[in-house]
């Protein structure tokens, strides 16, 4: 787009607009959706702007069908978007699949909601944290990230924007009902603050026989857009260098699998983000995500008042999770509490790190009610 949805001002959004305006800010032209409570308002803002700013929206006839619009827009060259809750995104997930194996760079936004299947469609939970990574099936890499406040839902949502364009994959971000409509004053970056990132483009000529996942030293193959002159073979068969099923190859398999994995590993550092609350001195550390690590610095003060040395450890990137930023952690606190709406999904991720075993507490809540400081401080408490 050769207009920009910028300008650096402060404005009081909600969340979902946030989501919408960082995803314009970050060059999205092209978002397919179907409405679902609490994340319909992304979809409502997109319609409203993307024609101004030359972009196009879709209304699709459901989630499935967004996830393929949105995958063949940005085989086109799109900057592509969809936004959904829960149920939804569990429908995208076989065409999510699609996107990771044929590596096309996209953003999915899942504004959570309390489940299972429909749930109550208006309360705010934090139940998707493994379908996130694990809801589609075999081996696969993602990039998920975890906002927790207004704010950080805009830059996390251009964020997800560069890291897409730049390691070809689909990128998720996950807010939730409580995030999504709350309203908040936030700063709306400069376009040079956001850095913004475009896929890698082919330099050979169009007459010579491009092979679009051909990677270079990066693991990362140039994409070209359809229309651009290349001719390519898009599957979601294992495939070669040539998009071309390779089916009967181990070797290439194996080499496929191996590669899409490792473009990420490479670059956990530069894609992992995170934050520490009052760590330094910290006994008891708090894991926590999105709105509920909000309401943990509060208990956390609060703790602070009575004498107890916790602290606060924030996922940002949920996926990669941060292991070694947390081991450091680990090993000099004596307990670690997760604290989550859901039944425990954040516990099970801390308790696969080295150097947390026989730490891990945890305070769940999953009645579709917002967690409280108070629940938070109960458990540090206990456990002290």
């Amino acid at each position: 787009m050769e207009k920009t949805a910028y300008a650096p001002e402060y404005r009081v959004l909600t969340g979902n607009e946030a989501v919408t305006l960082g995803a314009l800010a970050a060059g999205m032209n092209f978002f397919a959706g179907y409405p679902i409570t609490p994340a319909t308002e992304i979809a409502e803002l997109a319609s409203e702007l993307l024609p101004k700013y030359g972009g196009k929206y879709m209304q699709m006839e459901d989630e499935l069908a967004s996830m393929a619009a949105v995958i063949g827009a940005s085989f086109a060259g799109s900057k592509a978007m969809t936004a959904t809750s829960g149920p939804g995104c569990s429908l995208m997930q076989e065409n999510l699949s699609y996107g990771m194996l044929a590596e096309v760079p996209c953003v999915l936004i899942d504004v959570m909601r309390q489940g299972p299947c429909q749930g109550v469609a208006t309360m705010p939970a934090q139940g998707d944290i493994m379908q996130s990574r694990w809801g589609t099936h075999g081996d696969h890499p993602i990039i998920v990230t975890a906002p927790s406040s207004v704010e950080e839902l805009y830059r996390e949502t251009a964020r997800a924007f560069n890291m897409a364009e730049k390691y070809r994959t689909p990128v998720m971000v996950l807010s939730d009902a409580a995030m999504a409509h709350m309203s908040e004053k936030i700063r709306i970056p400069a376009a040079e603050e956001l850095c913004i990132t475009n896929r890698k483009k082919p330099d050979v000529p169009k007459d010579r026989n491009y092979k679009p996942y051909e990677a270079d030293e990066t693991d990362i193959p140039p994409m070209a857009s359809f229309g651009d002159g290349y001719r390519w073979f898009v599957s979601g068969i294992i495939h070669d260098e040539t998009g071309f099923p390779a089916t009967a190859d181990y070797e290439k398999i194996a080499e496929k699998l191996t590669r899409i994995e490792r473009k990420i590993d490479w670059n956990i550092k530069e894609i992992e983000s995170y934050e520490e609350y009052r760590t330094d001195d910290a006994e008891i550390i708090i894991v926590a995500i999105g709105i509920v690590s909000r309401v943990a610095k509060g208990a956390i003060d609060k703790a602070r008042k009575e004498g107890v040395k916790a602290g606060l450890f924030r996922p940002i990137t949920l996926w990669p999770f941060p292991d070694e930023a947390l081991q450091k952690q680990a090993a000099k606190a004596k307990k670690i509490i997760t604290a989550e709406m859901n039944d425990g999904q954040l516990s099970r991720i801390v308790k696969e790190l080295d150097g947390t075993d026989g730490k891990i507490e945890k305070v769940t809540r999953n009645d579709g009610a917002l967690m409280t400081a108070d629940m938070i401080y109960d458990r540090i408490m206990e456990v002290k």
